[in-house]
Formats: structure tokens, sequence, C-alpha cells
């Protein structure tokens, strides 16, 4: 039997709304998942690896690596389906606490993804449509410069009025949402299938050629590749996959919006196709672009998937600009609503202040949730592109720690819970639910351990640090309004 308090949790759900299908969880997942780093990054990918071939395999060993975590997400989500989930699962293993610290760092490298996208979109359009003839006047009012970065005043605006789309649409519910998702998936398949299409009638597998080698000068944020080797070449991108496989957890956050007779058995199986379905998408663009010219000579341009384009055909170039612009909507929606329900669910629990507990009765979106991640979001533009360029690494490590946890909660309530229904079980049992935890500790090794090429420096974990002070702090506070 599951626990009451769980049951309770879903009965009385102070109004969330039972709306999402199988496919809606799908597509926030996949979304929230694919974002503009296949369009902005793929060509560092391809330096990174010393060609397509390392990156792809790179990709593929990453979706693989992490299917594991997915199926153990699948399984307490399953067998309990309420917002929020993690912060019940760590807690109902580990105390309060553990679920505390858990929440509130998944809280931190989900949430800072919204406005991180926003970020994006407000770069596309300033540094690309900017650069075309006739659009110019985006950048004519430059507002100011910071740490590096120009920030112009339309771009700002542009981003703001996806931002407050995104916004908008999550204060009136997960339904709302969901529409836009389903939307996005279909927009980044389209990318995907036009990407294919150039490099199928333009290009040849000779320009992914050879499988490994080095190259200097390269235009994007990765000037070198590093590895003097084909194994070199593969970890070295392999460590990266992680963050850009990111997204997968906001499919249980919003489980308890789950509609009814939701077939749980193939809900737990959706995280996992999820994460396949995104690894596809990764190596299908990568040898696309990666073909489509000599790859050598791809990465030589700042954002070589869209210039590549631009020599080819203006309009498959704007085509694909408008896919990569729209693009950040979909984790910039998936991570809104995740990160909501955390906060729901933190304050469900009494580890944040109760006005997070409360919910929209007409629309059933956590209320005091998504003014706080409102405002987090509205921000983002006004940083400039490098403001959160340190955050990366932070939300990947937060991220992952949060997966660990879920892992070790799922293998000790094997043990602490056996009666407790699952519609659907980690394959291989015990066995599967070690692989996930395995997976997870290799890395946050290769994030936390020094000298490795993924390691956090000093603003990193300043940052972490100074997120669990803040975070301890308040639960402090909370705990002693209850008294």
């Amino acid at each position: 039997m599951a626990d009451k308090n769980a049951e309770v949790a879903v009965e009385d759900n102070g109004g969330m709304k039972k709306t999402l299908s199988l496919w809606n969880f799908f597509t926030i997942g996949f979304g929230a998942i694919i974002g503009t780093g296949w369009v902005l990054q793929v060509g560092d990918w391809m330096v990174v690896g010393g060609g397509p071939v390392p990156a792809m395999i790179a990709f593929l060993l990453g979706a693989i690596f992490l299917v594991p975590v997915g199926a153990v997400f699948g399984e307490l989500t399953a067998a309990i389906p309420i917002s929020g989930g993690i912060v019940e699962y760590v807690d109902r293993s580990f105390g309060r606490t553990l679920s505390y610290i858990t929440g509130w760092l998944l809280a931190l490298g989900n949430g800072i993804l919204c406005p991180w996208e926003a970020i994006a979109i407000s770069t596309l359009v300033s540094e690309m449509f900017g650069s075309l003839p006739g659009l110019e006047w985006l950048r004519a009012v430059k507002l100011y410069t910071i740490l590096g970065a120009d920030v112009y005043l339309f771009p700002t605006l542009i981003a703001l009025g996806f931002a407050v789309y995104v916004i908008f649409l999550n204060f009136r519910g997960a339904s709302s949402a969901a529409k836009l998702q389903a939307f996005l998936t279909k927009a980044l398949l389209c990318g995907m299938l036009l990407a294919m299409g150039v490099s199928l009638f333009t290009g040849s597998p000779d320009n992914a050629m050879p499988v490994f080698s080095q190259v200097a000068g390269a235009g994007g944020g990765k000037a070198a590749t590093e590895g003097t080797s084909l194994f070199a070449g593969i970890v070295s991108v392999l460590v990266l996959t992680p963050f850009f496989y990111a997204g997968f957890d906001t499919i249980p956050q919003q489980a308890e919006e789950a509609a009814e007779g939701l077939n749980w058995n193939k809900f737990g199986k959706i995280i996992s196709l999820a994460l396949l379905a995104a690894g596809g998408f990764y190596m299908v663009c990568i040898y696309s672009f990666g073909t489509i010219l000599d790859w050598h000579e791809f990465v030589k341009s700042p954002v070589p998937a869209l210039a590549c384009l631009k020599g080819i055909n203006m309009l498959l170039y704007l085509a694909m600009l408008v896919i990569a612009t729209l693009g950040p909507m979909g984790p910039m929606n998936s991570f809104y609503g995740a990160t909501s329900r955390i906060m729901l669910a933190m304050g469900r629990k009494g580890q944040l202040p109760e006005k997070f507990a409360e919910v929209d009765p007409k629309s059933g979106a956590p209320k005091l949730a998504c003014v706080v991640l409102g405002v987090i979001t509205v921000v983002g533009p006004f940083l400039g592109k490098n403001m959160l360029i340190p955050l990366t690494n932070v939300s990947a490590l937060a991220f992952i720690f949060s997966c660990g946890m879920v892992a070790l909660a799922c293998l000790r309530m094997r043990f602490t819970e056996p009666d407790l229904p699952r519609p659907y079980e980690v394959p291989g049992g015990k066995f599967g639910i070690g692989l996930a935890i395995a997976a997870c500790a290799i890395i946050i090794g290769l994030l936390v351990i020094p000298f490795s090429p993924a390691s956090l420096n000093m603003v990193e974990w300043s940052i972490v640090i100074g997120w669990l002070a803040v975070g301890l702090a308040l639960m402090a506070f909370t705990n002693s309004r209850k008294k």
C-alpha cells in the first residue's frame, strides 16, 4: 500500500487539473531536452570530439548511460504520481533535510534554465536576425555592456515577449502549456528534417571524414580540439552530454496532472523514450550538419549550423533561424512548469512557506511559485549572454545530484516499501537501479573531481554553496514560523 500522505496529496490536490496525456508528457520531456544546443553548439561538439563521428558516438553513449536513470524516474512516478514527486521520494527514503536539499538544488538546476533560454532568444535575435539586410535596426539601441556582452533594446523586448507568453500559458495551467510544447516539438522535428534534406541533396558522407582529426581556429566557443585520439575525443564530448540531456526529469514533476485513466505502465516508459528520441535527434543533427560540407570548414563559423545554410539558400537559412529562435521556448516552458511544481511540493511538505502550496482554483497552477519563477525569467534578457555561462555546469551538477538521490531512494524503497504498487518497474530490478546509481556517481565525479575536463571552477562552486546557504536559511526560517 502506498503511503497515506501521498494518497492524500493526490486526492486533495487543491485543484490541480488532470489533463495531460502520454503524448503531452513525451513532448514536455523531449522539448525540455532539445532546446537550441543543436543549433548553437553542434560545431563545438565536433571540435571537442575531433569530428562528427566521435560526437555522434558520445551522444549515443550519453543517452544509453542515462536510460536507467529515466527508468528509475518512471518506476517512482508511476507508483507515486504527485507534483514535484522527487521531494516526496527522497523524504520517504532519507528524511526531511536531504529531501529539502535535493528539491532546492533541483529548483536551481531547472529554474535557472528559464532565464537562460530567454537570453538565448535575445542572442539569436541580436546576432543572427540583426545581421540581415534591413534588420540592422534590431541593434540600433544599445542599452549597456555587461561582462563583455552587449545588451540591445529591441532583442531584449522580443525575448521578453516570448518569456511573458510562456509565463502566461503556465499561469493558465498545464493544458495550455502542453499545447505550446506539442507545437514546438513539431517545429524542432521540422528543423531536423530540413537539415537532413540539405545534407542529402548537397552533402556527402566523405565530409565527415576522417573519423578523428584535430582542428584549430574554429569560430565557436571551442577554438581547438584538445583530445589527441578518437577515445579522448569521445570522452571529451561524453562529459558534456548530461547537460544537453537535462530535462527528462520535467516529466515526473507534472505527474499529478495526468489525465484520468492514464496507463501508468506506458507512462514509466515515456521518460526513457524521450531520452532515446533526444539521442536520435542529436545524432541525426550532428551527422546532417557534419556532412553538408567538409566539417573542418563547417566549424570555422561562430554559429555554423546557420552559417552553412546561409551560403546554400537564404530561404532555408531563414526557416532554420525561425525554428532556432522558437527552440528555447520549449525548455523554458518545460522547466517553468517543472520548477513551479517542485516549489509546490516543497510548500506542501512544509519545506517552503505554506503560500507555495496554494494553487489557482481555476487553472490549477501553483500561484506563488509561478510568480517567483516569472520574476526570475523576465530578468534574464537584461543580464546579457555571458552572465549565466558559469551556471551551466552548476545546473548539470544540481540536476545529476537530484537524479542520484532519486535512484538511491528507488533502491531503498524496494526494501522499505516492497508492497508499494508499482505499475512500472525498472528493467533488471535492483541491478538496473544500481546501474542508474553508478551512472550518476560517475557523472558527479567528472563534475567535482579536480582536473576533470568538466570540473567546476571556483565561481561555480561559490554559486552552489551560496544557493545551499540561502536554502538552509530559508528552511530554518520556515521551521521557526511553524513553532
